[in-house]
C-alpha cells in the first residue's frame, strides 16, 4: 500500500507519526508530506526502509501556530495536489485540522481515500475551530481518535460513528523496559512527574499532596531548560509553594530532561505521577507501566483507556491533592502491591501500545477507508 501523510507542525505529533511510519514502512511506501519550516530542510529526505518525508514549500520557512498557518493551506494542498496527481497514494491521513484543509485540497477530484486524526480543542479558540473539525470529520472516509473520550467528543461534533476508529498513541517498549533489581533501590522512596510545570499540568498538585507523604522526595522533570529554572515564573511559583507546604528539602527540579534520559528517570521511582486536567496523549503513563513502574494519572483523557485503575496503576479526578496524598501512601506501604502492578502495567504496555501494535490497527484503518 502507497500511504500520503500530511503532518502537523507540532513536534511532539511528529514524533508520534513518525514512529507509526517507520514500522509501516517495513512492508508499505509511506511519504510525510511536511510544510517546510527552515531553509536547511532538504525537499526530500529518506527516513528509513520504505519511508520518505518531503518537505512542501507553503508560507514562510518557520514553524508557525495553527492560526497563523491558515492563509498557506490552500498552497499547500495545491502542491499535494500536483504532486498526487503525478504518484497516486492509495490512501492519505492528515494529522491535525490543519494539515486536513491541505489534504481535502490536495485530493480534489482525484477521488482518494481520506483519513483524519485531530484532537477537538476546547476554550475560545477551539470553538473557531469545531465547524472546521466537523465539517473534515464528516468528509473522512475514516477518522481515528486517541481514546474513548475523543471518540464521544466526535460523535457529538456529528461525525458518523461507524466511520470513527480508536488507534491509541504508542510507546516505545525497548527504551522503556522494566527495570533490574539496582535501578529499583535507593535510600528514599521517589515520586516522579514528568511533564509540564504549568498548573494546569499536575505539578502542583503532586507538590501538595507531597506534604500529606513523609519521608519521601519528589522530583519534577520538565519545564525549561535546567540552567532557565532560577528566572522561570511557573519554576519559582513552584518553589515558593513548597516553602510554603514545607517541603522544599523534598523537591528537586531538574527542568527539561532529554527524552532518552526519562526511562532511566522512571525506573529509579517507586511511582509516577501523572495528573493533568486534560490528557490527550497520556504518554507519561504509557512510558511509566512500559518501565514497569505503577503510575497514579488523573482519570482524563487517554488515561481512562490506558491505565487499568488498581491493576496497572490507580486514578485520581484531576486538582486533588488529598486524595492523590492517599493513594500514594496507600502503593508506598504495599511493595508486593507496586510488584504486581509493575509486571501488570509493562505487560499492558507492550501488548496493546507498542508501536508495532498500533501501526497494524492504522493499517487496518487505511485498508477500510481504501475499501
Amino acid at each position: 500500500m502507497k500511504i500520503a501523510i500530511v503532518a502537523a507542525e507540532s513536534h511532539a505529533q511528529r514524533t508520534h507519526l513518525l514512529s507509526v511510519a517507520r514500522q509501516l514502512g517495513r512492508e508499505h511506501d509511506v511519504t510525510v508530506y511536511c510544510r517546510r519550516t527552515s531553509d536547511d530542510a532538504k525537499p526530500i529526505l529518506r527516513l528509513s526502509k520504505g519511508v520518505t518525508v518531503e518537505h512542501v514549500d507553503a508560507g514562510p520557512a518557520r514553524d508557525l501556530p495553527a492560526g497563523e498557518v491558515a492563509p498557506y493551506l490552500r498552497e499547500f494542498g495545491m502542491r499535494l495536489h500536483r504532486r498526487w496527481e503525478d504518484d497516486r497514494p492509495d490512501v492519505v491521513h492528515a494529522h491535525s485540522w490543519t494539515c486536513g484543509l491541505a489534504a481535502v485540497a490536495g485530493i480534489q477530484d482525484l477521488r482518494l481515500p481520506f483519513a483524519q486524526t485531530f484532537v477537538p480543542r476546547h476554550g475560545t479558540d477551539g470553538e473557531k475551530q469545531l465547524s472546521v473539525q466537523r465539517a473534515l470529520g464528516r468528509r473522512a472516509d475514516a477518522v481515528v481518535a486517541r481514546s474513548g473520550e475523543e471518540k464521544a467528543t466526535l460523535i457529538r461534533l456529528g461525525v458518523p460513528r461507524n466511520h470513527i476508529s480508536v488507534v491509541p498513541y504508542g510507546v516505545d517498549v525497548e527504551r522503556f523496559r522494566r527495570r533490574t533489581a539496582e535501578e529499583a533501590q535507593h535510600s528514599r522512596k521517589r515520586l516522579l512527574h514528568v511533564g509540564s510545570l504549568a498548573p494546569d499540568r499536575g505539578a502542583h498538585t503532586a507538590l501538595v499532596a507531597l506534604s500529606a507523604v513523609p519521608d519521601v522526595e519528589l522530583v519534577l522533570a520538565g519545564g525549561p531548560a535546567p540552567e532557565e529554572l532560577g528566572s522561570d515564573p511557573q519554576a519559582r511559583a513552584l518553589l515558593r509553594l513548597a516553602e510554603r507546604y514545607g517541603v522544599a528539602d523534598r523537591v528537586r527540579l531538574l527542568g527539561r530532561v532529554p527524552h532518552g534520559s526519562v526511562a532511566k528517570l522512571m525506573r529509579g521511582s517507586d511511582i509516577v505521577l501523572t495528573l493533568p486536567r486534560q490528557a490527550p496523549k497520556g504518554t507519561v503513563a504509557l512510558e511509566a507501566m512500559a518501565c514497569g513502574v505503577p503510575v497514579i494519572a488523573s482519570a482524563v483523557g487517554t488515561h481512562l483507556d490506558s491505565v487499568v485503575d488498581e491493576v496497572t496503576g490507580l486514578l485520581v479526578p484531576p486538582d486533588r491533592p488529598a486524595q492523590t496524598a492517599r493513594l500514594i501512601r496507600r502503593l508506598l506501604a504495599d511493595p508486593t502491591r507496586r510488584i504486581a502492578m509493575g509486571f501488570a502495567g509493562a505487560d499492558r504496555a507492550r501488548s496493546r501500545y507498542a508501536w508495532e501494535r498500533v501501526s497494524q490497527e492504522m493499517l487496518r484503518v487505511y485498508e477500510s477507508a481504501a475499501a
